[in-house]
């Protein structure tokens, strides 16, 4: 399939593949009239790195699943170097998470104490805007 081809059932732009491309994430084949060809085995590579980046995966964190499947295996993930950079996703998600609840449960504090600090009291005016 040409470009546009892939770049539609791919749900992306011919942009993004040429980018792929010099990044040497998607394989630079012409065919005999210059034009790029791909096949249904790029459309599973660009698949992975869809979902990859939909996960919060950065383009280069892709690399080891693009070479798992280039590689023959079946999914991008079965290669140790994908395990690597699973782990060490997990690892970033989880300090997310504990900033988070962090920050989380600094909110809930002030929350807590501008509560008490007016209750019962009359709620405050709040005016955005000018006058006029």
């Amino acid at each position: 399939m040409r470009i546009g081809e892939l770049a539609a059932r791919a749900g992306t732009t011919t942009r993004t593949l040429r980018y792929y491309e010099s990044r040497g994430l998607l394989p630079a084949r012409r065919g005999g009239n210059g034009y790029r060809t791909y096949d249904e085995d790029d459309l599973k590579l660009l698949r992975q790195i869809r979902t990859l980046q939909d996960f919060g995966f950065d383009l280069e964190e892709t690399r080891p699943f693009v070479e798992c499947l280039r590689a023959g295996h079946p999914e991008g993930d079965s290669c140790p170097a994908s395990l690597v950079v699973y782990r060490r996703k997990l690892g970033e998600l989880d300090t997310l998470i504990e900033q988070l609840t962090s920050v989380r449960a600094q909110v809930a504090a002030q929350l807590t104490r501008a509560e008490a600090a007016a209750p019962g009291g009359p709620e405050p005016k709040c005016e955005l805007g000018g006058h006029g």
